[in-house]
């Protein structure tokens, strides 16, 4: 097929989009396909441009933003649907689901699947409190994802520094702020695979072991962007070592949350389990990073899946759900 890879421009150092662009063009070119890479800057006539100019018969769509539109992804893929192009993963009503993470945990309630109680503290209104929250709470954007926004001060003890986090989040991130309460035990990433009858991959966990001592246990900007800085350095995602039960419960509450959010094609399941074995879901994400080095390529190596066959899988499970011959 003639594929084009659709990745956003932000700024990190090397720029991340040219390292995952590349590696999923390759991996492309190995399954046979022709691939080319579109990145996506704040120019919408741009994009259009560039995309009929393209007209391919499929959109690998990896892109996260649309400069500083705070729901530029999905406008995105809502562009994609206008220009009546097909592409992998989410459309814009899926990831407005998982974009707003007090939706997401709406629509796990409805499933009866467990997640951290949490209050929504807009910019505009009044909180909008999902349960009656103990301390220590974590503070974070509600519309961001890949840890923007959140630092070590994000896990608070008393009201006084959750109402200092809540006002940096509406001044310097300009969004609402997610208030939940803390829950202690061992992170999970679970990813999936697939649409009517999707699988889930073995769990990788976040080891917080090398951190120093007192810092919290979290996944900050830092500690999975900046290299040189001591949250980076002292975390490392590792395959989870699970016994049996636990390992079997953790998959299907993954598949159950991927469900729940309608996430197509691959995703990734954020979690938590508590010593006494509960499990609260943190996040969903839809089109989670795809860099051979992520949690989900992580994942997939586990279960015997080589990058270049984890994003033709991906193709194929679009190329499928899609209908295209």
């Amino acid at each position: 097929m003639r594929i084009t890879i659709l990745i956003d421009e932000y700024s990190s150092d090397p720029p991340a989009y040219d390292v995952v662009g590349d590696q999923v063009a390759r991996a492309l070119v190995e399954g046979g396909h022709e691939a080319t890479i579109t990145t996506v800057r704040p120019d919408l006539r741009r994009l259009v441009d560039d995309l009929e100019r393209e007209a391919p018969e499929l959109v690998f769509n990896l892109c996260e933003s649309f400069g500083p539109v705070l729901y530029g992804a999905v406008g995105v893929v809502a562009v994609l649907d206008l220009l009546g192009l097909r592409y992998t993963g989410g459309g814009p009503g899926e990831f407005y689901l998982q974009q707003d993470k007090a939706i997401t945990k709406k629509l796990l309630a409805f499933d009866n699947i467990r997640y951290p109680d949490f209050g929504v503290f807009s910019q505009d209104s009044e909180m909008e409190t999902g349960g009656n929250l103990r301390m220590p709470l974590f503070v974070k954007p509600l519309r961001q994802d890949a840890s923007i926004g959140i630092e070590a001060n994000a896990l608070v003890s008393n009201i006084r520094d959750m109402m200092k986090r809540i006002l940096a989040i509406h001044d310097k991130i300009n969004d609402s702020a997610l208030v939940e309460e803390y829950v202690d035990g061992r992170e999970l990433y679970v990813g999936v695979l697939g649409n009517s009858q999707p699988i889930a991959l073995p769990a990788i966990e976040v080891d917080f072991s090398g951190l120093p001592e007192g810092a919290p246990r979290i996944m900050t900007g830092k500690a999975k962007w900046n290299k040189r800085s001591a949250e980076y350095k002292g975390t490392k995602t590792v395959l989870a070592e699970l016994p049996d039960e636990l390992r079997a419960k953790v998959q299907r509450v993954a598949l159950s949350a991927y469900r729940a959010l309608r996430v197509r094609d691959y995703g990734r399941v954020d979690m938590r389990v508590t010593d006494t074995g509960d499990i609260h879901v943190l996040e969903v994400n839809a089109s989670c990073y795809l860099e051979q080095d992520s949690e989900l390529a992580m994942a997939a190596r586990a279960s015997g899946m080589s990058h270049v066959q984890l994003v033709n899988e991906i193709v194929d499970l679009a190329v499928e759900r899609l209908g295209i011959r």
